[in-house]
């Protein structure tokens, strides 16, 4: 007769392991900032859906990205790494900047009806 029950190894395995991405996961771009160098300085993504941006600031100093039309702010010291979820973007611009290096950190972001 098998035991229903996960042994102490078994289950040790499975709360060890990665969680998988899953289908409904939003789409994720990454953006480096460093020193006011934003890398890429253009990113499309799919209008209408769900986005992740994740933000390294690879820089010396830190770093501010804005974006006025999408209302997102996000400040890293340098050497952090944190992201900001954009929801449901309708197709068109969105001019984002590195608030601390306003004279090069300037990018934009496309959102593009597929």
């Amino acid at each position: 007769m098998r035991s229903n029950r996960l042994t102490p190894l078994l289950l040790a395995a499975l709360l060890a392991a990665p969680a998988a991405a899953h289908a409904g996961d939003p789409a994720t771009f990454v953006l480096e900032m460093q020193d006011g160098v934003l890398t890429p300085a253009r990113i499309e993504i799919p209008a209408g859906t769900e986005v992740k941006i994740i933000l390294r600031n690879t820089g010396t100093t830190p770093a501010e990205f804005e974006s006025l039309r999408l209302r997102k702010e996000k400040v890293l010291a340098p050497g952090a790494e944190s992201f900001v979820v954009i929801r449901k973007a309708s197709p068109g611009e969105y001019p984002f900047y590195d608030e601390f290096h306003m004279d090069k950190g300037q990018g934009v972001i496309i959102a593009r009806q597929d």
